[in-house]
């Protein structure tokens, strides 16, 4: 039996570093997971995940603004300066439409923004899955997306991301902590 103080019982300890990648559902108990977040980071009891402060889960309707934006991108870079631009920049965890909406892909299981290679995971053998059998993968990755609590779309389930809205770029690899 836990030990009670004040009348209350209070949770037994958790062990260090248990549970350490998703929210929740490492815990098995969302008491657990509020008691285990990190300084800096907060538990978003919608989605069951540990995120940083200061970002939230990207939107359904951001996640869908996203995926029609990168039709004109592409068209307006003829193509080859859109893949160039995504290469660029998928270290920072973005692709261009993300980058412009203000988003970025995180990896809760390390619970840092996604590296060039989960990101090269995510868009060329994720994005492949996506189209395999053309509309029905399509269909099927954003009903995934719309229904999940992690709004994780195919590609996200195949490199292990989530989307967030960072609008001020407080997840940027390069960008220099106030103080």
């Amino acid at each position: 039996m836990p030990p009670v103080s004040g009348g209350l019982p209070q949770a037994p300890p958790v062990p260090e570093g248990y549970g350490a990648g998703y929210g929740a559902e490492g815990y098995g108990d969302a008491q657990y997971a509020a008691m285990a977040v990190p300084a800096g980071m907060y538990y978003d009891q919608e989605s069951g995940l540990v995120l940083p402060q200061g970002v939230q889960l990207a939107s359904i309707g951001r996640r869908i603004g996203a995926w029609f934006l990168a039709i004109p991108l592409a068209i307006v870079t003829l193509g080859i300066g859109y893949i160039i631009w995504g290469v660029i920049i998928w270290a920072r965890g973005q692709t261009p439409a993300l980058q412009v909406l203000g988003m970025r892909c995180w990896r809760p299981e390390t619970r840092s923004v996604a590296t060039f290679w989960w990101m090269a995971l995510r868009e060329i053998v994720g994005r492949l899955a996506d189209g395999v059998l053309g509309i029905f993968t399509e269909i099927t990755s954003l009903v995934l997306m719309v229904a999940g609590r992690e709004r994780k779309s195919l590609h996200d389930w195949i490199a292990g991301t989530v989307v967030l809205y960072d609008p001020d770029k407080l997840l940027d690899p390069g960008r220099v902590p106030p103080g």
